[in-house]
């Protein structure tokens, strides 16, 4: 049985060991049973997690970009690795020595296969970037077992420029009230907390009874374990108070999760979304892309274009570290550049237009 709590495409998280043997271990401890990581990769994944403050989540996700990245390197640095599948590459033996034969064109030819070969978007490509980034520096300051970082003079590839993908009030408001069946109290509640306040998937999934307090103030633990407060609006009160009334008691495992599944569990990352896709089908617009990061960006775009609400007072209730990030979200909608071009003062004149005929023969 192999233990996968970061499901990503083709990839598994290489752990193979019963899953009941591996519940209560914190990242760390795990790592001992990564059966395709090297010596200094669990060092440093052990160092994002207790020194850096990484999630588990984000731990992950620098393992599967450094481990496809040593799988390339041997495959074209290793005699032995050459005839042998990519995914199939065991990068147990990576040591320094390879690592210190890593140059910028041997990164730069990397990225190229990923674009090529694995058909990687920017997006992707810029994030594996920056776990190498991150690796190479923790290697040459850090811990000094590299004098020369091949990474230092690393591009970032270009992201392309898009606009956040959202709902509208009213498609929201559909959304809200399409709403039914046995879970039908909770599926509104875990909505109208995405819709309000704009948190992340894993944020919802993690919010337990203490986190509320009476002030009707959310504690929420975000990207880095970081903290940040949340004010529970009316709609969002009414809403916990509603499901806290149908929420079964007896028999739960995690009697401090607020989210439980009908196994009697804290509601996992994937049946929250299937919960959204669920009501975003049912009002047709699932296929057009939309997720439960899409509420996010929707209760964002709501409060900054409805709401008024300040960029930099945006930027802390979603709990981001830079306002650049923020910025994605004071994008001008249709209606107001519609409006922009009603305003023109030229914009109700007809002079010039009396004799139509006259100004089209021409």
């Amino acid at each position: 049985m192999i233990y996968q709590p970061y499901a990503r495409d083709d990839k598994e998280f290489d752990i193979k060991a019963p899953n009941y043997f591996l519940r209560g271990l914190n990242f760390v401890e795990k790592l001992s049973f990564l059966t395709q990581c090297p010596p200094i990769l669990k060092k440093f994944l052990g160092y994002l997690i207790t020194i850096k403050g990484k999630s588990e989540n984000t731990a992950g996700e620098y393992y599967f970009d450094l481990r496809t990245f040593f799988r390339y390197i041997k495959k074209v640095k290793d005699i032995d690795s050459r005839d042998v599948v990519v995914e199939k590459i065991n990068i147990q033996d990576v040591g320094m020595d390879l690592i210190k034969s890593i140059t910028l064109d041997d990164i730069y030819e990397y990225l190229n296969y990923t674009l090529g070969e694995r058909k990687n978007n920017a997006a992707t490509r810029a994030r594996k970037v920056s776990s190498l980034r991150s690796f190479f520096k923790y290697l040459t300051a850090k811990i000094n077992l590299l004098e020369i970082d091949p990474t230092k003079n690393l591009d970032t590839p270009k992201l392309k420029s898009s606009l956040p993908k959202f709902l509208t009030l009213d498609q929201s408001i559909k959304l809200l009230e399409s709403v039914s069946g046995d879970y039908r109290e909770r599926d509104y509640c875990i909505l109208v907390l995405f819709l309000n306040c704009g948190m992340r998937l894993s944020e919802l999934v993690g919010i337990n009874f203490s986190d509320i307090n009476n002030d009707n103030l959310l504690k929420i633990t975000g990207k880095g374990n970081k903290e940040r407060m949340v004010y529970l609006n009316k709609s969002c009160i009414l809403a916990i108070d509603a499901y806290k009334k149908v929420r079964p008691i007896d028999g739960i495992k995690d009697k401090d999760a607020l989210f439980v599944s009908k196994f009697k569990k804290r509601i996992s990352t994937k049946t929250v979304q299937h919960i959204v896709y669920k009501y975003l089908d049912a009002i047709g617009i699932r296929r057009q892309g939309y997720s439960a990061h899409k509420l996010r960006h929707t209760a964002a775009t709501l409060m900054y274009h409805y709401g008024g609400v300040d960029i930099r007072v945006l930027k802390e209730v979603l709990g981001h570290k830079s306002i650049d990030t923020t910025e994605i979200y004071t994008h001008v909608s249709n209606k107001q550049i519609e409006n922009a071009f009603l305003k023109n003062p030229l914009s109700n004149l007809s002079v010039g237009l009396k004799d139509k005929s006259a100004i089209y023969s021409n």
